[in-house]
């Protein structure tokens, strides 16, 4: 696993670098700042549980500890700082060495969290697509619950890394309308604003209700430019009124309506409308529940969420299915791949 750089991001996007705060960034995760935190210290943790490490393996193992115990509590940006004390100190990059060293959805998860949050999400999507057939779940995972800020920095940074423009990468890999969505989504064109046009709300309703439920065959272009296109608030006023004229949830008559990729896609944009925790909860719980374990989307959100709103993840979980995300995690897992979920989980 090449390990992208993200250098460039601090002079484009302002990202965190060693001169400004360390501050996570949300204010909702189970990833908080480490008080008294010093980069020279860890770099000396992290050398010391990978001596003799490679090829002296038979002196001493790896200690897997010791790596949780420094990663998963740092926030993204304290990690920067760390990844740049060990180039100087050791003149090589922290995750390449991380990467020989380590394996298996435990490697995965501790190369994801020394990733700025839009080159792992880039990282991600480029992985959904590149390998035999395209993990979709990846594709409407990201694009439906970023906001416009983060898509934007997501495609600039998948442009100069892997020098193809990311809608490029995904029309050469969707096809339909469930890539016409995606499209939509990647233009970052959202209205953010917060402002709801009462007689544009009941139109919507009507129109959409127009294209699906009132007729035979459906238009989801309809959709597309409504659910792709308004504020979130304004749309909270087309469900509303959509309940009124269809007496049915958006979401009922999107499962009616449509099907595979593109039943997904609007629904997840819906569902993260509504509330961005409660998707997720339903993500993390799908992808443990019954046989078999979708490591991908589990090492995604864990990794992704961890700063910016697990501790919502958490609660959303534990309303929804009567049962603690940790308790999952822990039954769902197992090893050192388990003990840093459960970090990132940060308790029951």
């Amino acid at each position: 696993m090449r390990v992208p750089p993200d250098s460039f991001l601090h002079l484009r996007f302002g990202y965190p670098h060693s001169s400004s705060t360390m501050a996570a960034i949300g204010n909702r995760g189970t990833v908080t700042e480490a008080a008294g935190f010093s980069p020279e210290a860890d770099v000396g943790k992290l050398r010391e549980a990978m001596k003799g490490a490679g090829m002296y393996h038979s002196q001493r193992a790896l200690n897997e500890a010791a790596i949780i115990e420094v990663i998963a509590h740092r926030t993204i940006a304290q990690r920067q700082r760390i990844k740049e004390a060990y180039k100087q100190a050791v003149g090589k990059d922290l995750a390449d060495d991380l990467s020989s060293e380590l394996s298996g959805n435990f490697r995965s998860v501790v190369l994801g969290l020394l990733m700025l949050a839009p080159v792992y999400d880039a990282y991600e999507l480029r992985s959904a697509i590149k390998g035999a057939g395209t993990e979709e779940a990846c594709l409407i995972d990201i694009l439906a619950s970023r906001s416009n800020a983060e898509i934007r920095t997501i495609t600039a940074f998948y442009k100069k890394e892997y020098e193809k423009s990311l809608e490029d990468a995904v029309c050469g890999d969707t096809s339909g309308m469930f890539q016409r969505v995606l499209v939509s989504l990647l233009t970052a064109g959202r209205d953010e604003s917060d402002k709801v046009d009462e007689a544009q709300a009941v139109l919507d309703a009507k129109e959409i209700y127009e294209a699906g439920e009132a007729r035979w065959g459906t238009d989801e272009v309809k959709f597309l430019t409504v659910l792709c296109v308004r504020n979130r608030n304004h749309l909270m006023r087309v469900f509303e009124e959509y309940q009124k004229i269809s007496g049915r949830d958006i979401e009922d008559s999107i499962k009616r309506e449509m099907s595979g990729c593109l039943e997904d896609v609007f629904l997840a944009i819906v569902k993260c409308l509504r509330s961005k925790p409660a998707f997720f909860a339903e993500r993390l719980y799908k992808s443990m529940k019954g046989l078999g374990t979708t490591d991908s989307i589990l090492i995604r959100i864990m990794v992704a969420r961890a700063e910016i709103d697990m501790l919502d993840i958490k609660a959303q979980f534990l309303k929804m299915y009567g049962k603690t995300l940790y308790s999952f995690i822990k039954g769902d897992t197992s090893g050192d791949y388990r003990k840093i979920l459960l970090e990132l989980c940060g308790g029951e």
